[in-house]
C-alpha cells in the first residue's frame, strides 16, 4: 500500500504542475504579438480549451492519489488550488473558475469507488465547472463537467486437476470513460481458505494482452474449496487503481 500511495502522490504533483504549465505556456504564447481581432478570438478559444484540459489533469491526478491511499478531500483541495491559479491570470480579463463536486447515490465529495465482491469495479471522480471571463470587451460564461472513470470487469472459470489443484482462467476488461483502455499493471489473486494469495507468475502462469483493454491470465493453484474466488488489482496508464472480485465458474 505504501508504494501505491507514494505513486499516487507523485502523479498528483505531476498532474497539478502539468495543468499549471499548460495554462502558463498558453498565456506566454498569447502574449507574443497577437494583434488582429480574429487572432484574439482564436487565442481566447485556445485559452479556454487549455483551462478545461488543466481541470481534467487535476481531477485525474487527484483520483490517482485517492485510489492509491490518499484522502478523499484531496480532490477538493487541489481543485481549489487550480481555481485560485486560474483566477490569478488576467490575459483576457478577470477569470473566475468555480467547481462543484458530484453528490448523489453513487458519488460522495465527487468520488465513487466500488471495489466489492461483484465482478465489477470502478474508480471515478466527477466535478462540474463554471468558468467566467469578463472585461470591457469580453463576457464569457461556460459550464463543463469532467468525469474521469476507470472501470473493471472480471470473469473467471476453473477446472479441477489432480487433488486440490485447480487451473484458473481470469479475463479482465479495463475501460477509461467507457472506452477500452490499457493497463499499466495487473495482479491476480486467489482465495485459499481465509487468505488471499497472488498467483505465482513463475510457475504454470500465462498472461495475454490483447491490446484492446482485454487481458487473460491462466494459472494453477492448490485450492481445497470447490468455490474458487479470484481478485484482479489493476493500475491503468493514468496510475488510477481499481480492483474487483469474482467467483469462478466450474467448466
Amino acid at each position: 500500500m505504501k508504494h501505491r500511495e507514494n505513486s499516487g502522490q507523485i502523479l498528483l504533483i505531476a498532474a497539478f504542475i502539468m495543468a499549471s504549465l499548460l495554462l502558463s505556456a498558453q498565456i506566454y504564447i498569447l502574449d507574443v504579438g497577437k494583434t488582429t481581432s480574429e487572432t484574439e478570438t482564436d487565442s481566447l478559444y485556445e485559452y479556454i480549451i487549455t483551462i478545461k484540459l488543466g481541470s481534467e489533469h487535476v481531477v485525474t491526478g487527484s483520483l490517482a492519489n485517492i485510489t492509491n491511499g490518499g484522502q478523499t478531500s484531496i480532490l477538493a483541495d487541489n481543485l481549489q488550488r487550480w481555481s485560485d491559479f486560474v483566477g490569478a491570470q488576467y490575459r483576457f480579463g478577470k477569470n473566475v473558475l468555480n467547481y462543484t463536486l458530484e453528490e448523489n447515490a453513487l458519488y460522495s465529495a465527487g468520488i465513487w469507488t466500488h471495489w466489492g465482491i461483484s465482478t465489477f469495479g470502478v474508480s471515478s471522480a466527477y466535478a462540474s465547472f463554471t468558468y467566467q471571463l469578463s472585461d470591457r470587451e469580453v463576457e464569457l460564461d461556460q459550464t463543463y463537467p469532467i468525469n474521469v472513470t476507470t472501470k473493471l470487469l472480471v470473469r473467471s472459470t476453473y477446472q479441477t486437476l489432480a487433488g486440490n489443484e485447480k487451473q484458473v482462467n481470469v479475463t479482465v476488461n479495463v475501460s477509461n470513460e467507457a472506452n477500452p483502455a490499457l493497463a499499466k499493471q495487473i495482479t491476480i489473486y486467489y482465495r485459499r481458505t481465509e487468505t488471499w494469495l497472488a498467483a505465482d507468475v513463475t510457475s504454470n502462469y500465462t498472461f495475454v494482452d490483447y491490446g484492446n483493454g482485454t487481458y487473460r491470465a491462466r494459472f494453477q493453484a492448490d485450492i481445497p474449496s470447490d468455490t474458487v474466488e479470484v481478485s484482479a488489482h489493476v493500475v491503468d496508464q493514468r496510475e488510477i487503481y481499481v480492483r474487483a472480485n469474482a467467483t469462478s465458474t466450474r467448466v
